[in-house]
């Protein structure tokens, strides 16, 4: 009989089990892409976040870690020819970060491409339930640490869908259909906690 009082452990060691298999690269053949995992998050941080958030300090949030440690990781990266700077118009002190080809081109040879491919075999409601939990999670564990959720506009409390486009409160400007799918670290979810079933239907 299975002890279900163990079952959020085994669930966490999961995991982070999945995680640390998904970043082997092992399999990695590609000559310019011996990246560090960190720098492989760097590059992924890039090629998914919006305008705003695509900063040292945006990837150091998301990362976890330091402004001086992300400093290091970002400056590797533009040193190895992957991502390019450029000062913001908004604040001149702000350098806001882009894949070059060669990074797009490194970026097809990431280590996470055999999950994603065992995720993409899911039925499509499943990894839809999936991605609902994970960002439960993830927001409930930004507020128990005090540190930013990253998400994107779909479930943020700051979006106002229009048509194919829609509008940021925070940001105070409307969003290119392109750009709802991005990374931010404005983020807002709809609830920090995650709801057990009884209270979901409780206030059904």
């Amino acid at each position: 009989m299975i002890n279900q009082y163990q079952t959020p452990n085994r669930i966490a060691e999961l995991l982070v089990h999945v995680g640390r298999a998904a970043r082997s690269e092992a399999r990695n053949e590609n000559p310019r892409s011996s990246l560090t995992a960190a720098q492989w998050t760097c590059l992924r941080f890039f090629a998914r976040a919006n305008g705003s958030t695509r900063t040292p300090s945006g990837f150091a949030s998301f990362q976890a870690t330091t402004r001086g440690t992300a400093s290091q990781i970002v400056k590797t990266l533009e040193r190895r020819g992957l991502i390019t700077g450029q000062r913001s118009d908004r604040d001149r002190r702000s350098v806001r970060f882009d894949l070059t080809a060669m990074g797009l081109e490194t970026l097809v040879h990431d280590p996470l491409s055999d999950l994603i491919g065992v995720i993409g075999q899911l039925q499509e409601d499943e990894r839809d339930r999936f991605l609902q939990t994970l960002s439960r999670m993830t927001s409930a564990l930004a507020g128990l640490r005090d540190v930013p959720a990253f998400g994107t506009c779909q479930d943020c409390s700051h979006f106002t869908p229009a048509n194919d486009s829609g509008y940021c409160a925070c940001m105070a400007a409307e969003l290119a259909a392109e750009e709802i799918d991005q990374l931010c670290a404005s983020y807002q979810g709809p609830a920090r906690g995650i709801q057990t079933e009884g209270e979901r239907d409780d206030r059904a």
